[in-house]
């Protein structure tokens, strides 16, 4: 089997364009994993390969439970993980590439740039591998190099400089590239894919890459028991709101909800779906609807509006973000369902962006734009803290049984989020 890290020293450095080529190239055979808590790279990671992607994220999962999802989710011939920024960031949340290839015992292959130098690469690796020695980082591949004399220069260097780190290929200047949206990768360049993996995997020896691994003598962290609070199963009906619009969904988060109730249901408001009648509850993930563009999508879907409200009379509702924002009035002038009386604005910058903890110490994760109107702030309660004992700002809404909240959260090791469903 061959398990690997995707990494680099920064972001921008083209983690994404190497994972989405070597997806591309072992679709048949691999499960995608992303380090950290991103929703954009998973959903782009399927679209590659066909298979889910799974978020290992070992801040709001301990380790234990991080190895556990692992070793349930590799179940192909091949598993990529995707690194989060730079190799060591995010350490001091305890969830980096570093620490979750370590932790996983899985090889991680580094991405360097190599314009307009070449001795210097190899003094910018030696200070990655001598910052923490028990690294996991066994291959490195090199960026925007101009030609292969350019590599054999580098390569040369570190062949000399570092014994045991193998350097597996390089990938030239002024490739396509993929474009992005407000908050992420744009998933319509679908045209691009084969293209990309074409140009992106033509000098990097792919069996060479194949034979990275650790001695077998390295402990491998991966766990056979279930290190979860355990459920009751539910004899309810969930409708989990889940389209172009409400897309930020982690795939663990759908299993664990199919574990827990009777029947689970996909309805897409963008095709003006309906919410049925014996729905016990309805979960509306995160996503797109504060845009123009998202919003054309919604706006004209009176049926899924309208079995929205009349299920939130008596029943059920939890929503994540954008799910938060489609339960208010309105954000500015856009139109939504009015269940929560609350209005909220679009900012042209991030108001939260990382981890956060609520008041109940949930560790979760929350990245928006839009903020509360000074009067939503006085029906609001939660506060979401970048530390467990700071002070934040309010970030949660609720009437009767709807609640709404900007924090992501992962239901598996947070059964109190499930709380707010009523269970």
């Amino acid at each position: 089997m061959l398990n690997i890290c995707i990494s680099a020293i920064a972001s921008n450095q083209g983690k994404t364009i190497l994972t989405t080529a070597l997806l591309y190239h072992f679709r048949e055979s691999v499960r995608p994993f992303k380090i950290g808590p991103d929703f954009i790279d998973p959903q782009f990671h399927k679209i590659v390969s066909g298979t889910d992607s799974v978020n290992l994220d070992s801040f709001i999962m301990n380790e234990e439970q991080v190895a556990w999802l692992y070793a349930h989710y590799a179940d192909k011939e091949v598993a990529i993980l995707e690194g989060v920024m730079g190799f060591y960031d995010g350490d001091n949340k305890g969830c980096s590439a570093y620490s979750v290839s370590k932790l996983l015992n899985v090889p991680t292959i580094l991405l360097l740039d190599g314009s307009g130098s070449y001795i210097t690469v190899s003094a910018v690796l030696k200070g990655l591998l001598e910052y923490k020695p028990d690294n996991t980082i066994r291959g490195v591949i090199l960026n925007n190099l101009s030609s292969k004399m350019h590599y054999e220069l580098i390569k040369n260097q570190i062949e000399v400089d570092h014994v045991g780190i193998e350097v597996l290929g390089w990938i030239g200047k002024k490739l396509p590239s993929l474009s992005n949206t407000h908050l992420g990768l744009d998933l319509k360049d679908l045209s691009k894919i084969e293209q990309i993996s074409q140009e992106v995997l033509e000098h990097i020896d792919l069996k060479k890459l194949r034979r990275v691994r650790f001695p077998t003598h390295r402990k491998n962290q991966a766990t056979t028991t279930y290190p979860f609070p355990k459920i009751k199963k539910q004899n309810k009906k969930l409708a989990i709101v889940n389209d172009k619009n409400f897309s930020f969904l982690y795939h663990d988060n759908l299993n664990f909800l199919k574990e827990v109730f009777e029947e689970v249901i996909i309805v897409d408001s963008t095709n003006d779906e309906v919410i049925p009648n014996d729905c016990d509850m309805v979960y509306i993930c995160g996503g797109y609807v504060e845009t123009t563009h998202a919003y054309s999508k919604i706006k004209n879907s009176n049926n899924f509006k309208t079995s929205l409200i009349e299920h939130a009379k008596t029943k059920a509702i939890y929503a994540e973000c954008a799910g938060l924002l489609y339960l208010s009035n309105a954000v500015d002038d856009k139109r939504m369902s009015g269940i929560l009386d609350i209005d909220f604005t679009l900012d042209t910058r991030f108001n939260r962006l990382g981890y956060y903890y609520n008041e109940q110490g949930v560790k979760g994760h929350a990245f928006h734009y839009t903020k509360p109107t000074e009067k939503a702030l006085e029906s609001a309660f939660d506060k979401l803290s970048k530390t467990s004992d700071g002070k934040g700002l309010f970030g949660s809404w609720r009437k009767d049984k709807v609640f709404g909240t900007y924090l992501h959260g992962m239901f598996r090791s947070n059964l109190i989020l499930l709380t707010e469903l009523k269970l």
